[in-house]
């Protein structure tokens, strides 16, 4: 196989959407979920798993995600394949402000200590230089 072929199926494989989120934020990510009942016949859900993205590791079609949630009281981390099929979509809830871009040390911390200070976003601008209101849900 040549190096075009192989670039070819990866662009295939990419997902149109644009993910606009980094370490720090909190997302929802929607899960395909395939469950098996008793009678044999296969059931479909989507199952969201809300939590901080705790780092983005690689490019292209392998970029992956690690979530990381509260669930319990146990700490519950969750890797995720962005371009996956089981992935049905990624919306970010809100936008964190941490310096690091791998925020590991959230894991040891408990409580208040573990919050994360929310980094303000702007605005898109049009080409007129008119800021574009966006609908706060």
């Amino acid at each position: 196989m040549s190096k075009l072929n192989i670039q070819a199926i990866h662009q295939e494989s990419k997902k149109k959407d644009a993910f606009d989120f980094r370490a720090g934020d909190t997302v929802t990510i929607n899960v395909k979920i395939q469950e098996k009942t008793a009678d044999g016949k296969a059931k479909n859900r989507i199952q969201p798993f809300k939590g901080v993205v705790i780092q983005r590791k690689g490019t292209g079609v392998s970029a992956s995600v690690t979530v990381r949630k509260i669930s319990s009281g146990i700490g519950v981390e969750r890797i995720f394949q962005i371009h996956s099929p089981i992935i049905d979509s990624i919306t970010t809830d809100t936008h964190g402000d941490v310096r690091q871009a791998r925020i590991f040390y959230m894991r040891n911390l408990r409580g208040k200590a573990a919050r994360i200070v929310e980094r303000k976003v702007h605005a898109p601008v049009e080409a007129t230089g008119v800021a574009v209101e966006t609908p706060e849900a």
